[in-house]
């Protein structure tokens, strides 16, 4: 697509609305917007001559404010970073207005694209076959990488709104409220704050969009007598509230109080949909009809809970009493509405998103050892894969015992077991039925929360999915032996049978890049996939695969469609399930048409992977053996990397990480192992990916590329890469997302680093991977630019990164005093620099959208 759109309709918008700041009635708002392009300019003239961020600072003092300093400079300082915050809300919601026209909504990856393409092929009757049988899961995490406080969210929606009407003196007014607005949390969140934001999301777009989506599929087919009957082709699923790995803060109280509030939300939709329908049809009969389903849904949210409806099956048979009655009485007048209304309650149910249950699987094993009067015998290395232990456990009966466990933390996980039946008597099966198990290290794992579920819920009462989560690269390349194990046990294959025949595994992308680097972690699971696959189909079972995926490509986010469309058939693909976090719930699903067509183009790649098999998505036996060998080379130079004796040092002292933990965005601790020492293994991906983010060095994103494509060159066996770049689209999408972190990676702000005499030689070998990473990326790609292939993605990050130069420069300034003088500095000095990175730490975020 040419970018002259886009500079119509974003880059000229953006900078009309942002003349609107100097004119905002607040103090000394004229002088920081008229000094602040100065000083930006100063940034980047100081850095093409190769000045530190303290020389750069310094020198802009020195030269456009000699009178003045102390705090006064300092101050300046802070509301530049204040001034950028808001230049990137009205950036980002510039864009977001824009989305509907640089984005076609017929264009590829669309709905309507595969209807037409499906019509010429004369496949519509499998297209239904498919869709009927099809699932997509957008799962919405409550990881702390969405810096906006949820008031801001509001006012980010509203100014959205004004721009897309051209609605100037609004966005005038908008722009003012924005001005006065905090853009930071007093204090952390708690889980059910959490849970409380994302509900905003349920309500206002995923309630309308689903439903709408839903609607014109089976309008597709209703013309020709077929049926499209597939309600939850589209399910949401949900992680605050229920997601206890590592958050102390989450416990079965907030579980049960969060689902509540997500039934109160979806009784809280339907009640405003019957009052509005009821305006329409006020036939006699169903008028009678539609205000009793109206009492019904009243009193179960807001009045007599006795006289409301208890489960979702009675106001199922109330809308179904009511569809017959205008059918036979009133020519089906306004059926439409009925059945907009109907749909939309079919999707939602009771429960209106999925609560997932994830616990850490070292945590079950003390339950397990309480219970058993054992020690981890069971869960060793050599033990824990080995059927003579999976056999023993599954004979394990301890539900005669009446003693209860002294340990807080073991009563707790009881009632998180015991919870679980209420909820889904509350709110419906669907509304929590999987249990995830991270950090999953073998099949013994998986069994004891199957065992202990089985004796604590009961047999018949378990209508719940054991989900494995495999993470580290060894623990991905074990994983099919794992299930092999498993599956070989008559009893879970009768719960899988139960289970319909299928079983969900979760893959983790974050924590495997983190333990093996960008591209031995992305083939490890594409492998892991294939294997899986072929293990469960060998047992007559249908494996779902559900992927821990975070914002930025190192964590296996970027352009997921192209992800999820170069998938082949060796790859099961009847569902794709993926976690959606922070910036990219906002950026992705944050209106309706950006939403729209985010969850059609992941729709149109799962159909399509089984609708139209492409050579090009099944690995060549030589393409197999070339993407092995640079995915072990890239491990090897990312492990060399990550084993430096300094690198922990370099993260700990050089980055922003130790101050993730007071940026109040999350309730969730930023390692795992509370106040221990740090270590890279209890360290969560978040903060690590996000640091070097902060750091505009995006290590995670690209590191062992070049190492590994390098090797290929000294070699002379570069066009193998290039064959394999051109014949495999998973390999072509993994580099298209690694050349997003190198476009938004800028090292002059640290070059400062590659003088410093402990830490230099570690700059300059990650300085020398990234400079290696472009250069052979756009030799294998046969690019000039990186992202040559996607110029609006390239214009909004050049763009972006020119705004938020200032904010990088400050936070560098304050780090690299810190480092270089350290103690010599008093301790108020300390602390305003201490401020002034965390400060800079929302804006460097917000501007990446998918940095964390």
């Amino acid at each position: 697509m040419s970018v002259l759109p886009y500079r119509n309709e974003v880059e000229n918008r953006y900078l009309i609305y942002n003349s609107l700041f100097l004119n905002l009635p607040f103090q000394d708002i004229y002088q920081t917007g008229t000094l602040l392009p100065i000083f930006e300019q100063h940034c980047r003239e100081g850095f093409e001559k190769s000045e530190s961020p303290v020389e750069i600072i310094t020198s802009f003092f020195k030269e456009k404010l000699p009178e003045t300093g102390g705090e006064v400079n300092t101050d300046l300082l802070f509301r530049f970073i204040q001034y950028v915050e808001r230049q990137i809300v009205l950036f980002d919601s510039v864009e977001d207005a824009a989305f509907g026209k640089l984005n076609k909504k017929e264009g590829p990856g669309s709905l309507i694209n595969l209807f037409h393409r499906v019509d010429a092929d004369g496949l519509k009757r499998n297209l239904l076959q498919h869709l009927n049988e099809f699932g997509l899961r957008i799962v919405l995490t409550a990881h702390p990488t969405q810096f906006y406080p949820g008031h801001v969210l509001g006012i980010m929606t509203d100014l959205y709104s004004a721009i897309k009407n051209n609605e100037l003196s609004s966005i005038d007014r908008i722009l003012q409220q924005l001005g006065r607005t905090p853009f930071v949390n007093r204090e952390k969140p708690t889980p059910f704050d959490e849970a409380v934001s994302l509900c905003w999301y349920l309500e206002n777009i995923f309630f309308y969009v689903i439903p709408q989506i839903i609607s014109e599929i089976r309008e597709q087919f209703q013309g020709e007598g077929l049926a499209f009957e597939n309600y939850r082709l589209i399910s949401i699923g949900f992680w605050p509230g229920g997601d206890r790995d590592g958050n102390p803060f989450v416990n079965h109280k907030i579980s049960k109080q969060v689902a509540l509030r997500l039934r109160e939300t979806a009784l809280k939709c339907y009640y405003r949909e019957i009052r509005k329908l009821r305006r329409r049809i006020t036939f006699n009969e169903i008028d009678q009809q539609l205000l009793k389903i109206e009492k019904g849904i009243f009193n179960a949210v807001y009045g007599n809970k006795e006289l409301g409806y208890r489960i979702y099956e009675e106001l199922e048979s109330d809308l179904k009493t009511a569809r017959q009655i205008l059918i036979s009485r009133h020519d089906s007048l306004f059926l439409d509405l009925l059945e907009e209304f109907f749909t939309k309650t079919k999707i939602f149910g009771f429960h209106m998103a999925i609560l997932d249950i994830r616990q850490d699987s070292r945590k079950h094993r003390q339950l397990w050892e309480f219970f058993n009067g054992t020690g981890e015998d069971e869960f060793l290395p050599e033990k824990i894969n080995t059927t003579e232990v999976l056999t023993s456990m599954l004979e394990r009966k301890f539900l005669e015992t009446s003693e209860k466990p002294e340990d807080e933390f073991l009563v707790e996980m009881i009632n998180t077991f015991n919870s679980i039946p209420e909820i889904q008597q509350s709110n419906g099966e669907l509304a929590c039925n999987r249990y995830i198990i991270s950090n999953t290290m073998g099949a013994a794992d998986i069994l004891a929360v199957y065992v202990m579920a089985r004796n604590l819920i009961g047999e018949e009462a378990l209508n719940l999915d054991i989900i494995p989560l495999f993470e580290s690269i060894d623990f991905l390349s074990q994983a099919p032996e794992v299930m092999r194990m498993l599956y070989r046990l008559p009893e879970y294959r009768e719960h899988l049978r139960r289970r319909n025949n299928k079983q969900t595994i979760m893959l983790g992308f974050s924590d495997g890049t983190k333990d093996g680097g960008y591209l031995q972690a992305n083939f490890s699971i594409y492998k892991a996939k294939q294997q899986l696959t072929k293990v469960s189909r060998e047992f007559g079972l249908e494996v779902i695969f559900f992927d821990g995926r975070g914002g930025p490509p190192s964590r296996g986010g970027g352009n997921t469609h192209a992800f999820y469309s170069s998938l082949g058939p060796e790859i099961e693909a009847g569902e794709i399930q993926l976690t959606i976090q922070g910036q990219t719930i906002s950026t992705n699903f944050g209106n309706p048409t950006a939403c729209k067509l985010n969850l059609e183009q992941l729709l149109t790649a799962g159909l399509e992977n089984s609708l139209y098999p492409n050579k090009e998505k099944i690995l060549r036996q030589k393409d197999r053996e070339v993407l092995e060998e640079l995915a072990n080379l890239s491990r090897k130079a990312y492990l060399q990397l990550r084993e430096n004796e300094k690198f922990t040092a370099y993260l700990e002292q050089l980055t922003p990480l130790r101050f993730f933990g007071k940026t109040n965005i999350g309730s969730r601790p930023v390692k795992r192992a509370g106040d221990a020492p740090m270590t890279l293994d209890d360290l969560r991906a978040i903060p690590f990916v996000g640091s070097w983010a902060q750091m505009k060095q995006n290590v995670p994103g690209y590191y062992g590329l070049a190492s590994a494509i390098g090797d290929y060159e000294k070699r002379g066996m570069l066009n193998e890469v290039r064959s394999l770049y051109e014949h495999s689209l998973f390999f072509r999408a993994l580099v298209e997302n690694s050349m997003q972190s190198l476009t938004k990676a800028f090292y002059p702000a640290t070059a400062y680093i590659g003088e410093h005499p402990e830490f230099g030689s570690l700059w300059q070998d990650i300085y020398k991977e990234y400079e290696e990473s472009k250069r052979l990326l756009l030799e294998i790609s046969e690019s000039t630019e990186l992202l040559a292939d996607n110029p609006l993605s390239r214009k909004s990050i050049r763009i972006r990164e020119k705004i938020i130069l200032p904010v990088i420069t400050i936070q560098q300034y304050a780090l690299q005093q810190l480092l270089e003088k350290g103690n010599q500095l008093k301790e108020e000095d300390q602390l305003i620099l201490q401020k002034l990175i965390l400060r800079c730490m929302y804006g460097i975020i917000n501007a990446a959208r998918n940095a964390a």
